[in-house]
Order: structure tokens, then sequence, then C-alpha cells
């Protein structure tokens, strides 16, 4: 992924204009696991720390283009924090901190060198449609859920 610099894409016009107050967990709508864990955050995010994007969204493809990672492979989730794309292993422990105790005890495994921890996230990632399987549909909000959303 590219690096670049904190809110770049504030300035990039094919990236729609969005609220960036918060952090934004980009998905991919379709696997069951990463849509598993988009309902894991709505569950145990009380504070409502975290919005939430499908990588099938408007938002979610621009984003994923404009910071190069390829249209269709959705094989990263992207946290959006602080301006910023954290991917793989970086991302997901960033979520679990974010999300408080007892999750942000999860933030422990920083201590494994990253390319153990990215080779981990990784192998998950090639298989998690094999593995956990895919969704017929894109993963909807509720009504209730539709807040914390950004299309």
């Amino acid at each position: 992924m590219a690096q670049l610099d904190a809110y770049s894409y504030r300035h990039d016009h094919a990236v729609p204009d969005f609220d960036d107050a918060r952090p934004i967990l980009i998905f991919d709508g379709y696997c069951a696991l990463c849509s598993g864990m988009a309902r894991f955050v709505l569950e145990y995010d009380r504070r409502g720390a975290v919005r939430l994007a499908t990588a099938q969204s408007t938002l979610g493809e621009a984003l994923f283009r404009h910071f190069g990672l390829k249209n269709g492979d959705y094989s990263t989730n992207i946290l959006l924090f602080e301006g910023r794309a954290l991917e793989k292993s970086d991302g997901s422990l960033k979520l679990f901190e974010l999300l408080g105790p007892p999750w942000s005890l999860l933030a422990v495994a920083r201590l494994a060198p990253k390319d153990w921890r990215d080779a981990l996230y990784n192998i998950i990632a090639r298989n998690r449609l094999r593995w956990f399987g895919a969704r017929e549909t894109c993963f909807a909000p509720s009504t209730v859920e539709a807040g914390r959303f950004i299309q």
C-alpha cells in the first residue's frame, strides 16, 4: 500500500467528501469473515468510536484506489485512523485497541515482528472465502446500525 501523507485523500478529487473525524473500518462486504468482524465492531464498540464502510461502496472503492490497492482485491481491511490507512495486522490491532478492554489486550501481539503478524494475516486473507464463505449479497446495516456506516 502506498504510504501517503495523513489526510491525502482530502485532496484527491476521485474520493468523495466524507466525515473522517472518527476511525473508519473499510471491509469486504461479501466476505463472511469480514462481515463478521463488522458485526463484532457493531456489538462491542459501545462508544461508537469506529464507523464502517464496505469496500464495495463508492467511498470504499475510491479509498482502495487512492491508497494504491487493487480494485476488487479486498484481501485486506483498511482502518482509516487519523487520516492514515492501516492495513493487515496493524489495522486489526489498532481496531482492537479502539474497542477498549478486554479487546485492547490483544495489542500485546505488537510484540511479535510485523513480518510474522502480516504473514499470518495474509494466510487467513488468502483463504478467507474458502474457509469462512462468501455472502450472496453485500453486507447491509440494519436501520438502527445505518448511522455507523458511510456509503
